[in-house]
């Protein structure tokens, strides 16, 4: 891969018709939008033109969004094959920055959600994508900052580490560099943070299959991995998120229906912690940082341990909503107070502009971290009758999102640029 300047034109072809984004197809779906005509519309223009990758990246997200992953993916490298840079659609008229960004294939998890972030914003936004077996054009379209926005994998390892190098002279301000994404390896995590103030993160250990089923079959020691070698423990495949193949095994006996059910060669095992309050419930929050300064997302109440937001019944629970409205009016002198300590641990350590933390609260008042990322869902998607406090709560996060990236140019509103 080799080093490539900016260009005044764009090296990608005129669609028919502009993309529509995962933002906006997001926004579509919660508000039960037809996505079968959508798609059969969507399909009509692929087949009158080949080489409307637009439509067949659009296509694409609403796979991902209706589950449909393996679809999904192959949509996207067809329409790879012609064109890899996608603009997406300005909410201003005027446009302030221009931002490009490094992306790969996969779904709403895979690269940092920069749609979600910069939605309705005066930041014109396009996207390259990156392939394994492609190279970095000679020249690429002109911007004001370069985001690297490839989400921590096995899969994205070597392109993070050829990126590195590509990028130690580059014409543009660079945010979330992409040696610093490599740590976020749930393992590495653990090494960086496990000495940190104020801060709880259980051990995370990598391991091949054959040593999970030795476990279970009593040839080897729970011990041999985790510390405390106690049982229940976490279980989960590398690279996986969002809960799937996620499960807690209270004993040896349980890891061979869970690799039946499994069939990945290594995954990630780790002890479980109960963080449940008194009253019996988990809660779980999104936090996301900029520059190091705490924003929060999310505040998923549940009465299982394993939380995500959507099945957490947020939307079905008036007292629950009430109590995330609370937390986030209250969280920059609450919560980030509290734990302030322990995020300006996270953010040193990471070296990331941008990055977002899944965590609880121990018994003891520390902040219990699963998992940090750049690729983690943050939006204001939900409905504004059922959670009227939720958008103005990220419009924080978003106009400091906007402002990380002005900090590091130089740029003023110009009435010529346009999206």
């Amino acid at each position: 891969m080799s080093k490539t300047k900016p260009s005044n034109e764009s090296t990608h072809l005129d669609p028919l018709e502009p993309l529509i984004g995962q933002a906006a197809l997001m926004r579509m779906w919660l508000a039960g939008v037809d996505f079968k005509a959508l798609a059969r519309q969507l399909m009509i223009r692929t087949e009158c033109n080949p080489y409307d990758t637009h439509a067949l990246m659009d296509l694409a997200s609403i796979m991902y969004i209706t589950d449909h992953p393996d679809i999904g993916l192959s949509l996207q490298e067809y329409a790879l094959s012609t064109q890899q840079i996608y603009r997406l659609p300005t909410a201003k008229a005027t446009v302030t920055l221009r931002v490009l960004a490094f992306v790969v294939p996969g779904n709403l998890m895979t690269n940092t959600p920069l749609e979600f972030l910069l939605e309705d914003s005066d930041v014109s936004l396009e996207l390259f994508y990156l392939v394994p077996s492609g190279a970095l054009p000679d020249e690429l379209p002109e911007h004001d900052v370069l985001f690297v926005a490839i989400g921590e994998s096995d899969q994205n390892l070597p392109l993070l580490k050829t990126l590195t190098g590509v990028l130690d002279d580059w014409p543009r301000p660079v945010l979330n560099r992409p040696e610093h994404i490599v740590r976020l390896a749930r393992d590495t995590v653990y090494g960086l943070l496990s000495d940190a103030p104020d801060i709880v993160i259980p051990p995370s250990l990598r391991v091949e299959r054959g040593f999970l089923q030795a476990i279970g079959l009593g040839e080897r020691n729970l011990a041999d991995s985790i510390p405390d070698g106690e049982y229940p423990i976490i279980v989960r495949p590398v690279d996986s998120h969002a809960g799937h193949g996620l499960a807690r095994l209270d004993s040896a006996d349980a890891i061979g229906e869970y690799l039946l059910n499994n069939s990945e060669g290594e995954f990630f095992i780790s002890p479980f912690i109960y963080y449940s309050d008194a009253d019996g419930l988990f809660r779980k929050y999104r936090i996301a940082l900029v520059k190091g300064k705490p924003f929060i997302c999310h505040m998923a109440i549940s009465e299982h341990w394993m939380i995500h937001y959507l099945n957490a019944g947020m939307e079905h629970n008036a007292e629950k909503r009430q109590e995330e409205a609370r937390c986030m009016a209250c969280f920059d002198d609450d919560f980030a107070v509290r734990h302030a300590t322990a995020f300006h641990a996270i953010a040193d350590c990471m070296g990331l502009d941008y990055l977002a933390i899944d965590c609880a609260e121990t018994h003891d008042g520390k902040l219990l971290v699963f998992e940090v990322d750049t690729a983690m869902v943050v939006h204001a998607f939900d409905s504004e009758d059922l959670f009227p406090y939720k958008k103005p709560t990220m419009q924080k996060l978003f106009d400091a999102f906007r402002q990380l990236l002005l900090d590091c140019t130089d740029c003023e509103p110009t009435e010529d640029r346009h999206p």
